[in-house]
C-alpha cells in the first residue's frame, strides 16, 4: 500500500540497510544523481528500480520524482540513503494508510545520531513530512526544501533513524558547503523577489510547515545570525542535555549559517 522513493548520490556504504529497512514494501525506487560507486547495482541487486536525473536541487530532485515515476500505490514514503525505518513507524505507516479519510500527508518524528548518541535536543526540528499522496505534496526552496502538502497533515508514531555522518565527518562538511551556495541562492532570491514572510506566523502558524517556511526568511534577516543558530540549538533547546555530541553539533550548526552569511556577502558583490 505504500511505494518508497530514495534519494541517491554514491551510497554503496548507506544503500544496503536502507532497503534492508523498507523491504515491507513491494514497490522501492531510488532516483540516482549518477553515482560513480555501485549504488545502482546495489539497488537493483536488492530489487529496486533505478532512475537516473542530474542532481540540481532537492526540491527540483523530489518535484521530478513526483511528477515522472510511476508508483504502484497511492501512497509515497520518502527517505535518504543514511536513513532507516525502524519496526514501529513501518506498522504505523502501513496502518494509517488503511483508512486515511483526507489526510495529504504524514508527520514523522526522526532520530539524528552523531558520535553514537541520539540528538535528542539539540536539533532544530525532529518532524518531517515523509509520507504522502504523491499528487497532494510539492517541493519548494534551493539548498533545504520546504515540504507543501495540499490538504490535511497527521503525525505518526515510530521514529526514522537518521545517521548524517555515516560517511564520516569530511563528507558532512562537502554537502554543508553545496548547501550553504544554494540557501546564499535562495537568500538573494527571498530578497529580489520580496518574498512575503509573517512575524507572527513565524511563531504562531497552525502548521508546522508554514511556520518553518516564515522562520527561515525570518532568520535571514537578523544580524549574528550564526551565532543566534548556535545559542538556540544550545540554550533554547537544551543541546547541552546531549553532552559533548550536542556541543559539537550545535558548533557545527553555527558554521553552516555562517557559511550561508559569507556566500551571500559574496554573491552581492560585498566578499
Amino acid at each position: 500500500m505504500i511505494s518508497i522513493l530514495i534519494l541517491t548520490k554514491d551510497e554503496e556504504r548507506n544503500l544496503p540497510a536502507c532497503i534492508e529497512s523498507v523491504k515491507w514494501s513491494d514497490d522501492i525506487h531510488v532516483l540516482d544523481s549518477y553515482s560513480t560507486d555501485s549504488t545502482s547495482a546495489i539497488a537493483k541487486e536488492k530489487g529496486a528500480k533505478v532512475w537516473y536525473r542530474t542532481f540540481d536541487s532537492f526540491a527540483q530532485q523530489q518535484n521530478w520524482a513526483l511528477d515522472n515515476i510511476d508508483f504502484r500505490h497511492p501512497w509515497v514514503f520518502y527517505l535518504d540513503a543514511d536513513e532507516r525505518v525502524t519496526p514501529e513507524l513501518a506498522t504505523s505507516m502501513l496502518k494509517a494508510v488503511e483508512h486515511p479519510g483526507e489526510i495529504a500527508a504524514f508527520r514523522i518524528q526522526r532520530r539524528d545520531f552523531f558520535l553514537g548518541i541520539w540528538l535528542k535536543h539539540v536539533q532544530a526540528t525532529p518532524y518531517y513530512l515523509r509520507l504522502f499522496r504523491p499528487d497532494k505534496m510539492r517541493y519548494e526552496r534551493l539548498g533545504h526544501p520546504v515540504s507543501v502538502p495540499v490538504g490535511p497533515v497527521c503525525q505518526l508514531t515510530g521514529f526514522l533513524d537518521h545517521y548524517p555522518f555515516s560517511k564520516g565527518l569530511a563528507q558532512w562538511v562537502d554537502k554543508h558547503n553545496f548547501y550553504s551556495t544554494q540557501e546564499a541562492q535562495q537568500s538573494l532570491l527571498e530578497r529580489a523577489t520580496r518574498a512575503p514572510w509573517d512575524f507572527r506566523k513565524a511563531l504562531f502558524a497552525s502548521t508546522y510547515e508554514e511556520r518553518r517556511r516564515n522562520q527561515k526568511a525570518l532568520l535571514y534577516q537578523l544580524p549574528a545570525r550564526p551565532l543566534i543558530k548556535f545559542l538556540s540549538l544550545y540554550f533554547l533547546k537544551c543541546g547541552f542535555l546531549d553532552g559533548y555530541a550536542g556541543f559539537a553539533y550545535a558548533i557545527l550548526i553555527g558554521y553552516y549559517e555562517f557559511l550561508i552569511d559569507l556566500k551571500t556577502r559574496e554573491l552581492k558583490g560585498e566578499g
